[in-house]
């Protein structure tokens, strides 16, 4: 049996503002942990690779406004930098 992946755990150490900001972060990266299984069978952020992200940013959350999406795209920049990959975003 895996044990599920803790993302709060994950991103403790690049987490940073606000205890509501870190909430909103936590539960971005959740969701976006939650589609990107779904679709690519990648359960932890170690397995995912850049297209897994552009495929989220490009399909998930192009439909939602403006602001959600710089949201997101602050949360994407939180998880590359905890993954330390030099992965670049432009929404």
């Amino acid at each position: 049996m895996n044990k599920a992946f803790d993302m709060e755990l994950f991103l403790a150490a690049v987490l940073t503002g606000s205890h509501s900001t870190q909430q909103r972060h936590l539960r971005q990266a959740r969701f976006i942990q939650a589609e990107i299984s779904e679709r690519w069978q990648r359960q932890t952020p170690w397995a995912w690779q850049k297209k897994h992200v552009d495929w989220f940013l490009e399909h998930r959350i192009n439909r939602r406004s403006e602001v959600t999406r710089y949201y997101y795209l602050l949360t994407v920049r939180l998880l590359a930098r905890r993954l330390q990959k030099a992965w670049v975003f432009n929404l």
